[in-house]
């Protein structure tokens, strides 16, 4: 979508949305703002990165002077009002890509996976201490 972005116009100005701004709408994102920020911001495509604290774009719009606003298409229909102020607004397919919810469903189900392996994976001692065959900790001395 970046690219697709830049292909549109001579500056590309991407907005990242905070973190509050995200959980007004859905889960927490999994990225902290402060990271996605960075991570934008080392791309060599956007020539701008700005945080991005609300869902209308109607002043950034104006005082920035955009002529072309990219979102993704999950977003279909929200932005045409832009087009008042004359923007030219493109819904980009997003098709079957990274998701917030399919990368938490990846998180979590690999945690789950790992707290499973371990507990198959009992210790038989720990410093000197045995586990017996029902689960009770000795000492592991002759007694």
């Amino acid at each position: 979508m970046i690219n697709y972005a830049r292909s549109l116009g001579d500056i590309l100005i991407v907005g990242v949305s905070t973190d509050e701004l995200v959980s007004s709408y859905k889960a927490p994102p999994i990225i902290p703002f402060n990271e996605r920020m960075q991570i934008l911001e080392a791309l060599k495509t956007p020539d701008i990165v700005i945080p991005q604290h609300t869902l209308d774009h109607t002043e950034i719009v104006k005082k920035l002077n955009i002529d072309a606003f990219v979102v993704g298409d999950d977003w279909y229909g929200k932005y045409d009002y832009l087009r008042e102020l004359d923007v030219q607004v493109f819904y980009f397919p997003y098709g079957t890509g990274v998701s917030s919810s399919s990368l938490r469903k990846t998180i979590h189900d690999s945690y789950e996976k790992h707290l499973q392996q371990e507990r198959q994976a009992k210790p038989e001692s720990v410093k000197g201490m045995k586990i017996g065959l029902d689960d009770e900790l000795t000492s592991g001395q002759p007694s």
